[in-house]
């Protein structure tokens, strides 16, 4: 790696640090609940943006089904803290690894496909996904899995009017997709991928091993997104079923960098989707 590059990713590193302790002093003074509910949930965007991007933006590959990785790491950890009482904090490891099988299983047999096509298999397969749960009973159905509060405390995650714990979480979870991202793009992995995404027959004559590539970029991509589910349900007691459409609006932007992606010609805002279509949602 030239000394350009290393003095570029240098930059970043220290750039990156200064973002995110002024992240970490931003809502100290800040005690409106409303105005840092709204920061967790501009943080947590910016969260899902970059595990898409980790897919999407390296390797090229336009993942519009995402949202089914979201809507089953929420739903893993609801069922574990109701039906079992595991605290939220494994939770969302057992939801990002779920996430990130689901991932695998779904790329397994869309990364045959390229293009156009492997971007509306990936819709077929968000619709599947969320019929099937909208109709299975043990997961209550069209009417959700409630979730209890059990009491002010950093084990369970619940707090009844306080936001700043969540934001930190969410922070963390920031921080850790931008630091993986970041890693990515100086790493190997990082190379091969954007040698996939940009000429796929150029970079399997270079020895590139192309589908194991898609594969990985997939299950990183999707274990992130479904701890960026488990998070976005701590703050949110109540019935937990929706469609969540986050990433429609990310195939509007440039990709490929560790800042997640950056915005091109604006679009057409009819054509964007709403971010959060939740079915059901009550405050305790």
């Amino acid at each position: 790696m030239s000394n350009a590059i290393l003095t570029r990713r240098r930059r970043e590193a220290i750039l990156g640090a200064v973002i995110l302790i002024t992240l970490i002093i931003l809502p100290l003074p800040i005690h409106d609940v409303y105005t840092r509910n709204l920061m967790i949930i501009t943080l947590l965007y910016a969260g899902l943006a970059q595990a898409w991007n980790i897919l999407g933006g390296y390797c090229g590959q336009i993942s519009l089904g995402h949202s089914l990785y979201f809507g089953v790491g929420a739903y893993v950890s609801a069922l574990l803290f109701v039906n079992l009482g595991l605290s939220p904090w494994i939770g969302m490891l057992a939801a990002g690894g779920v996430a990130g099988v689901l991932a695998l299983l779904v790329g397994w047999p869309c990364f045959r496909l390229s293009g156009h096509y492997y971007a509306i298999a990936t819709v077929v397969v968000q619709e599947i996904g969320y019929l099937l749960f909208l109709n299975w009973d043990w997961i209550g159905g069209a009417s959700g899995v409630y979730i209890p509060f059990k009491g002010e405390s950093w084990i369970n995650l619940q707090f009844r009017t306080a936001k700043l714990p969540y934001f930190y979480v969410t922070l963390g979870f920031v921080a850790m997709t931008w630091l993986i991202a970041w890693w990515i793009e100086g790493s190997k992995w990082g190379f091969a991928w954007r040698a996939v995404k940009d000429d796929v027959v150029a970079a399997r004559s270079l020895g590139v091993r192309i589908f194991p590539s898609k594969m990985a970029a997939a299950a990183i991509s999707g274990f992130l997104t479904g701890l960026g589910g488990a998070i976005w349900l701590e703050p949110n007691s109540g019935d937990v079923v929706g469609r969540v459409d986050t990433y429609a609006k990310t195939i509007y932007f440039e990709k490929n960098t560790d800042w997640g992606p950056v915005p091109c010609d604006p679009p057409n805002p009819s054509a964007i989707p709403s971010g959060y279509r939740l079915i059901r949602q009550s405050e305790t």
